[in-house]
């Protein structure tokens, strides 16, 4: 198709790069399982026997529980410091890992505290469960919230994730948001670093009423903002590849929300049966004051239904989001790397990246070379290049290995690099450009598997 979207003057020099606060916000987080370790230590005299070693071990498991109950919901709060400075997938694959560690200390937590009560109390360790479990004050609801926990955990299994659909992963996942409020009086009633230290109490109180306001103010409250102001609909629906098609989007006064190129939002098309689900696309054109434009592949029930929507259908958005944008750009020269609907981001960032650009398009054929047109118009207007990577006539795959690559980009070292494609071919162009000597802080990627 035509874009709609009127052409922009590039700027010829890049600006400093930003940098990234992730190192500082990691720096913060184990910081404060520090100090939640030194609120054990300042609370506990001597530890002795097998009965204090197990309670004590279990203690700690328990408060390291509690506070990386908070910080796993604070990092899909959707912060915009985290969520467009530090990148959304760098901040989901740390809630990732924080929900492992979660779970872990959860288990520990259990099993080790009702081995030294049991122990303690010279009792068998069923006993001793159904005690603490039916006697003990606000037990019954931190029991629910950990099956819930344990129930979030296995469903977020790789094994079990590819089984199951994204919709049924997402509302199970918004579970935790109960189980935590479930497991946290109990924190308070039982856990002797509270009982009595109003400084700890208040502490903790600040922790868990901070990452809720950010959860309320960020995922509910903007979202409602967003939309009733900038009443979003579909303008059009253009098929731009096989399986393929774009998405104009008609809102106003767009321009307040900030978005750039490279970033996307999470969508809802209110209407085919699709409003129960929010997905993740990118930009695939700088946006305009009045208009926004997504183009998806049909690798789902959602995306697919993406062809059905209909002039006129209201659209809920959240964002933006993301960090694969000009912010990154540290050198003069920079080669974007798209694999098949990777090129949605890419295409926004060939437009408006400063400096020389080269795109290097990987498709199977030239007929799901999307948006090509649009791509071959930009590079003559700016004077920048589009090469192509496609499958020979015998369906064998070009290789983008370190060779192949410096052999195309001769001064390759010397460029900043932004990849978007599938997650297997972007782990394997990273390696292929470390191999060819391209630093590490100069290749950007942004991934959206869940």
């Amino acid at each position: 198709m035509t874009t709609v979207y009127e052409r922009r003057t590039a700027p010829a020099v890049a600006p400093p790069a930003r940098r990234s606060p992730a190192g500082a916000v990691l720096a913060l987080l184990w910081a404060g399982a520090a100090a939640v370790v030194a609120l054990w230590w300042t609370d506990t005299g001597s530890v002795v026997g097998t009965a204090g070693w197990l309670t004590g071990a279990g203690r700690i498991a328990g408060l390291l529980c509690g506070y990386a109950c908070a910080v796993l919901v604070g990092l899909m709060a959707r912060v915009p410091l985290l969520e467009r400075r530090v990148g959304s997938d760098r901040v989901a694959r740390w809630h990732a890992m924080a929900g492992r560690y979660t779970v872990c200390l959860l288990l520990a937590h259990i099993v080790l505290i009702l081995l030294g009560y049991a122990a303690q109390d010279r009792a068998s360790l069923w006993h001793e469960t159904l005690t603490v479990v039916l006697d003990y004050p606000d037990m019954l609801k931190a029991t629910f919230g950990t099956v819930i926990l344990f129930a979030v955990g296995i469903t977020s299994a790789r094994a079990v994730r590819r089984r199951t659909s994204y919709e049924f992963w997402y509302y199970v996942h918004l579970l935790t948001y109960v189980a935590v409020f479930l497991a946290f009086f109990h924190q308070l009633t039982l856990g002797n670093e509270f009982n009595g230290h109003t400084g700890a109490t208040a502490a903790w109180y600040v922790l868990y009423l901070g990452v809720a306001a950010l959860v309320v103010w960020f995922r509910v409250l903007v979202p409602v903002r967003l939309n009733l102001r900038h009443r979003l609909r579909v303008e059009s629906v253009h098929k731009e590849a096989p399986g393929v098609y774009s998405v104009v989007v008609r809102g106003e006064r767009l321009d307040e929300l900030g978005a750039r190129a490279g970033q996307f939002f999470r969508w809802r098309f209110l209407g085919e049966g699709m409003g129960w689900t929010s997905t993740p696309y990118s930009l695939s054109a700088p946006p305009r004051q009045d208009l926004m434009r997504i183009t998806v592949k049909a690798l789902g029930d959602h995306s697919a239904a993406v062809a059905l929507l209909r002039p006129g259908t209201r659209v809920w958005a959240e964002g933006p989001y993301g960090s694969l944008t000009q912010d990154r750009q540290s050198a003069q020269k920079s080669l974007l790397i798209a694999g098949g609907v990777g090129i949605t981001p890419l295409r926004a960032l060939f437009e408006t990246l400063p400096g020389e650009v080269t795109l290097l398009y990987r498709a199977r054929t030239a007929e799901d070379l999307a948006l090509g047109g649009e791509l071959e118009a930009i590079a003559r207007w700016r004077g920048a290049k589009v090469l192509y990577a496609l499958n020979g006539p015998d369906g064998r795959r070009p290789s983008l290995n370190a060779q192949s690559l410096r052999a195309t980009i001769p001064d390759l070292a010397g460029h900043d690099v932004y990849i978007c494609g599938p997650h297997g071919f972007a782990r394997d162009l990273y390696e292929a450009l470390r191999t060819a000597g391209v630093p590490d802080r100069r290749i950007h990627h942004e991934s959206f598997e869940l």
